[in-house]
């Protein structure tokens, strides 16, 4: 039997801008948790962040504020910042949870909020340890990446367009919720979970052997579109399609030379050069070679004839595609996926959303719901959470401390 959505009855209260902190918070609110977000009235910092639509509506805030409510306050009032704290510590056994990537100060101060609620939990983003300012585009070249990235000389950086850290930020800020709410329900006392995004990089750099590897005193390559440390290039095919192909475990490597027919010359090659290419990292080694061998067998077919038998070989492969091609013409972006919904996105219009990628086997997967209007849900969850009166509520919204949508 299907069960709710595994997070129902948690409330989160998310004080936030750009990706970690509101990636984080919509993990949540895609599992069922009611995750109110807090802006001032005029929106956040993130609040027209690109890409934008031709009237200035923000696609990036829309994608990452899916399944939130929406609630706006004067925050430079001493009465604004006091209805955000009471939403942050107002009771319920599954409440009590703020998430913000904001200086703990004022009222996200976790002392402050903690003497209101004993059991608060409080998870702060920051850019690094120390509470400075990072993003993406500043912990990379700390970390070296930019000059690890494509290809060029030693002395050139690229840099690149996915927020990786970001990314793993986010999710790291989900996961840190659940385990000190876990630990709440277990001894009955919160806490204040900190995670910057500079430790989660330097955290994963570590443990992909980067770190390590500069240890040791070696100076990683740059090796353009191969897979470092197997077999791994772009190829075009006949008819002028580029193609990815990898061969990273035996499985995969021995798939590939079968579906080519090349076993034998790939044996020779082998031999000539002093490797055994069943290792992955003798492939690497011998990667000009053996793209040199593979590069003619593509290039005499289309990518129809190449794909046809690759996947007849379970072969490990992709065509590069644009975003705008994987969204016009991959099933797998539309709703044949049940990842994806159609929803009715307010100031977009009617937009293909996912939903959240997790798939348990007793919990029907929840449609995906759209991103509030700026302040759609400020009447109702200063109602519901605090309990005010429509006189308090009008009173408020006269004088300007909360705020209704926007027309």
């Amino acid at each position: 039997m299907l069960s709710d959505a595994i997070l129902k009855g948690m409330r989160i209260v998310e004080a936030s801008a750009f990706v970690a902190a509101p990636l984080g918070g919509m993990t949540l609110a895609q599992l069922g948790a009611e995750v109110i977000r807090i802006d001032p009235l005029a929106g956040g910092l993130d609040y027209l962040r690109w890409p934008v639509t031709a009237d200035n509506t923000s696609l990036f805030w829309c994608g990452l504020n899916k399944s939130k409510k929406s609630v706006i306050l004067d925050l430079g009032t001493a009465e604004g910042r006091e209805l955000a704290a009471a939403l942050v510590t107002a009771p319920g056994p599954d409440a009590g949870i703020l998430l913000t990537n904001f200086p703990p100060r004022g009222f996200l101060d976790y002392d402050a909020l903690s003497a209101r609620r004993a059991d608060l939990i409080q998870l702060t983003i920051t850019g690094d340890r120390h509470g400075r300012s990072a993003v993406d585009y500043t912990v990379n070249p700390r970390i070296g990446i930019p000059y690890l990235t494509g290809s060029g000389t030693a002395d050139t950086v690229c840099n690149h367009v996915l927020p990786a850290w970001d990314l793993v930020t986010g999710n790291l800020a989900a996961l840190g919720i659940l385990a000190a709410e876990r630990s709440r329900r277990q001894n009955g006392t919160g806490q204040h979970v900190k995670l910057a995004l500079e430790d989660a990089a330097l955290a994963v750099m570590g443990h992909l052997g980067f770190l390590a590897e500069a240890q040791l005193g070696k100076q990683r390559e740059r090796v353009g579109n191969h897979l470092f440390g197997a077999f791994g290039r772009d190829f075009l095919t006949a008819d002028g399609q580029r193609i990815m192909v990898v061969g990273l475990t035996a499985k995969q490597w021995k798939s590939l030379c079968v579906a080519t027919g090349l076993t034998e010359r790939v044996d020779e090659l082998g031999r000539s050069v002093g490797l055994d290419l069943r290792r992955e990292g003798n492939r690497f080694i011998a990667r000009a070679e053996l793209a040199a061998l593979f590069e003619p067998w593509i290039g005499a077919r289309t990518l129809a004839e190449v794909a046809c038998v690759f996947d007849a070989h379970a072969v490990c492969w992709s065509r590069y595609q644009t975003v705008r091609e994987l969204v016009e013409t991959d099933p797998e972006c539309s709703l044949a996926n049940p990842l994806f919904s159609a929803v009715e996105q307010p100031g977009v219009g009617e937009i293909l959303a996912p939903s959240s990628p997790l798939t348990f086997s007793t919990l029907a997967r929840a449609p995906a719901q759209p991103a509030p209007r700026l302040g759609e849900h400020t009447e109702q969850v200063l109602t519901d959470v605090l309990g005010l009166s429509s006189g308090q509520l009008g009173s408020l919204i006269d004088r300007k401390i909360a705020g209704r949508p926007p027309a």
